[in-house]
């Protein structure tokens, strides 16, 4: 792996890992960063928590492929489906309920910018990525 890919597995590992270990264990103070009103009710909290569970564990996913090569293929796929899917998330709750807070602009754009390092880092042509069985065709004898 590049250097560039480690850094870009790295940066979507912590950055899944974080927020997803952080809704996990405090939902309240972290839908308050966006203004957002969490009250006790243990459906809505369970809701929240298991998804973001599914986000720390994609994130360790992520981060453990930066050491291992047998990891590495899920690592990265992992990063496209977070990097990808929150946005892709985010863009249509745009469109259809509207402008949301500040907060939650910035999380679209953060999520974007890593979704571009994550295209340029591992597009074809360029380390791992060129020498992945996911993107060789098959040779016909």
């Amino acid at each position: 792996m590049t250097f560039l890919q480690k850094l870009t597995l790295g940066i979507a590992g912590l950055t899944a890992f974080g927020i997803g270990s952080f809704i996990l264990t405090a939902p309240q103070t972290f839908y308050a960063s966006y203004g957002i009103t969490l009250g006790p009710d243990a459906s809505l909290l369970s809701e929240l928590r298991a998804p973001a569970a599914g986000l720390a564990a994609l994130g360790a996913v992520m981060l453990a492929g930066i050491k291992s090569p047998t990891l590495r293929p899920t690592s990265i796929v992992a990063a496209f489906i977070v990097f990808l899917g929150f946005p892709v998330g985010r863009i249509l709750g745009l469109l259809i309920d509207g402008v949301p807070s500040d907060g939650i602009l910035a999380a679209l754009i953060l999520e974007l910018a890593i979704a571009a390092l994550c295209l340029f880092a591992f597009r074809r042509g360029t380390g791992h990525a060129a020498s992945s069985p996911m993107t060789h065709k098959t040779k016909r004898i």
